[in-house]
Formats: C-alpha cells, structure tokens, sequence
C-alpha cells in the first residue's frame, strides 16, 4: 500500500488546519475571559461608588433634618421675641 504524496500532503494540511483553529480558539476563550473579567472589576468599582454617594445622601438627609429642626425653633424663638418687643412698645406709647 502506497500512499500517493498529494493524499499525504492534504491529510497533513488538514491536522495543521484543525490544530490552527483549536490554538485561536483557546486564545478567543482567554481574550473574552480577560475582558469578562474587566468588565466585572469596573462593575464593582461602580457600585462601590453608588454605595458612598448613598452614604452621603443619607448623611446630607440627617442634617437637613436637623437643619429644619433648628429653623424651626428660632422661628418660634423669633415670634416670641416680636410678642415681647410688641408688648414693650406698647407699654411705652402709655
């Protein structure tokens, strides 16, 4: 049994063919790997990031609270002192 050279030759070209499209594919895997994995790292410094501007919400939310709290008091505070000032100018119109 001979094998004629032109069959050895395609035979050949065939092995290298399909070895040539198993190296790319082993390296498509590694690249969408490598870019799923960037793409998680990103996703992960973004949330990190809503999670402080939520902490900062939170926190500016308290001190509007407090804020209104303390505006609410000199207001009172005020409306007293114009009684106060209003009874004093009319003690001394008499």
């Amino acid at each position: 049994m001979t094998i004629e050279v032109g069959v050895l030759i395609a035979g050949l070209s065939l092995l290298v063919a399909y070895l040539g499209y198993q190296l790319n594919k082993q390296k498509a895997i590694e690249s969408e790997g490598r870019e799923s994995a960037e793409v998680k790292s990103e996703l992960r410094y973004i949330r990190t990031g809503v999670d402080d501007i939520k902490i900062d919400i939170k926190a500016n939310e308290k001190q509007m609270i407090a804020l209104g709290e303390r505006v609410t008091r000199v207001e009172e505070s005020s409306k007293q002192a114009h009684k106060r000032i209003d009874n004093i100018e009319k003690e001394n119109l008499k």
